[in-house]
Formats: structure tokens, C-alpha cells, sequence
């Protein structure tokens, strides 16, 4: 007897970059969307080129970015996490995007017969738990002022491998309010200060620079910059202010 085929390695880069069963590579324009809140959660998207949003709106109205989404991020994973139900949120391309569609039978599929696949997965899963533990840090306890640093910083993708995308995606400053729950002519006013500092530069797209880091890592804001080491030329002074409060 001949010695049995063996069997082909799955490839979960091919299978992400191509369509196939249950899959098909689909084109989303700026603006529009991947899926809307209440829609049946009837598939998975893995986005191959663009940004994008995930947003949910209240009962009121009032909406909130969940997160942002760049290429290699899993998009409406929901859809897999029990029986068919609806969208919880909206998923928005910031910028025109690429993604492949892959149907949930085949999504479950692939995830109960392919390790290599649900490995991938499971580091997707994880990182994106990270990721909104963060935001939710962010949230409770930053200026608004360092949430808009961050969602730049987030935007232009520094702390990933390889060179930074320095030039972040045509946004409004509406948008940016909203993702970081505060008011339009706030985030205007901290970005002409981040821009007189060089953290940015705008001329219709914005530009983020390394620096911007500072605000984020070491609360290096303006406010603060005034405040300098104390030089020998203060110690003499102290050292009077001591003398004069010691007791006799």
C-alpha cells in the first residue's frame, strides 16, 4: 500500500486574503457601513486595507466610539458567540476599506477544524481585551486632553512594528469629540495647543509626530513646562526660607 496523502497545511494568511466558500473579499466606501446596530449578526469581517470605527447609539441619541479598527482586526465576532442575534453596535469605514466577509457556518467551521486558524483567533481576541480594558482606563481616569492624544496616537498606529503611519486618516473634529465624550470646540482648542508645540502639524490632514507620546507616557503638558529642576541658583533661597521657620 501506498503511504497515505498527507494532509495539506492549512494556510490561515491565504485563507484571510482570498474569498471562497462562505467568504467573498467586499469593498466598504468611507463613511458607510460594514453593519448597523440591530442588524442580524449573520457574519464576521476581517479588514484587509482601511480604517475604521465600531459605535453604539443610545436610546437617546447619544452615540459612543467603541473602538477603532485598522487592518487585521476581526469585526463582528458577536455573531459567533452563540445563537444567530443582532448587531450590538455599528461598524463604520473611516477610510475606504477592504474586507473579507466570511459567513458565520463558515467562521464556526473553520474555528472547530483548523488550530492555526483559531490560534490567530484567540491572540485577536485577546489584544482587542487588552486594548478595551485601556480605553476604559482612559476613559475613567484622563483628561479629555490625553484621550485625544491617544486617539491620535491610536489613528497613526505608533507602538506597532515597522515605521508609524505618521499621517492618520481624514477625520472631523466632530468625530474625535465624539470618540473622546467631550465638545468640538474643546478638541479644537487642544489641537491648535498640540500643533504651537509640535506635536502635529494640520494643513487638512493631520500629521502626528512622536512627541505627541509625552502627553500620553509622562503628562508632559503645557502647563507643566514652566516647571523646571531645581537649580543650584533656588538652593541658596530654600535654604533662607529653612533658616528663618527653624525653631530657636
Amino acid at each position: 500500500m501506498g503511504e497515505a496523502k498527507k494532509k495539506i497545511a492549512f494556510n490561515a494568511a491565504g485563507f484571510l486574503a482570498n474569498a471562497g466558500l462562505g467568504r467573498k473579499i467586499v469593498q466598504i466606501k468611507a463613511k458607510r457601513p460594514f453593519f448597523s446596530q440591530g442588524n442580524a449578526a449573520d457574519c464576521v469581517f476581517y479588514l484587509q486595507s482601511g480604517r475604521a470605527k465600531l459605535t453604539v447609539v443610545s436610546d437617546q441619541g447619544k452615540e459612543a466610539t467603541i473602538t477603532l479598527l485598522s487592518v487585521g482586526d476581526f469585526v463582528g465576532e458577536e455573531s459567533i458567540a452563540g445563537a444567530v442575534g443582532l448587531r450590538m453596535a455599528t461598524a463604520t469605514a473611516i477610510t475606504n476599506c477592504v474586507a473579507l466577509k466570511i459567513d458565520r457556518d463558515e467562521m464556526m467551521r473553520v474555528l472547530q477544524s483548523e488550530h492555526a486558524f483559531s490560534d490567530l483567533f484567540l491572540r485577536f481576541l485577546l489584544a482587542r481585551s487588552m486594548r478595551t480594558q485601556a480605553d476604559l482606563v482612559d476613559q475613567l481616569f484622563n483628561s479629555s486632553e490625553k484621550r485625544l492624544a491617544r486617539i491620535l496616537l491610536l489613528m497613526a498606529e505608533f507602538g506597532k512594528p515597522g515605521e508609524p503611519e505618521m499621517l492618520i486618516p481624514a477625520i472631523t473634529q466632530e468625530s474625535l469629540a465624539a470618540m473622546i465624550g467631550t465638545t468640538r470646540s474643546r478638541v479644537s482648542f487642544f489641537m491648535n495647543r498640540f500643533r504651537k508645540l509640535g506635536f502635529i502639524e494640520y494643513n487638512g490632514r493631520i500629521k502626528v509626530h512622536k512627541s505627541l507620546l509625552n502627553v500620553v507616557l509622562h503628562d508632559h503638558l503645557p502647563d507643566q513646562n514652566a516647571k523646571n529642576p531645581e537649580t543650584s541658583t533656588s538652593k541658596p533661597a530654600k535654604k533662607k526660607a529653612e533658616d528663618r521657620v527653624r525653631p530657636m
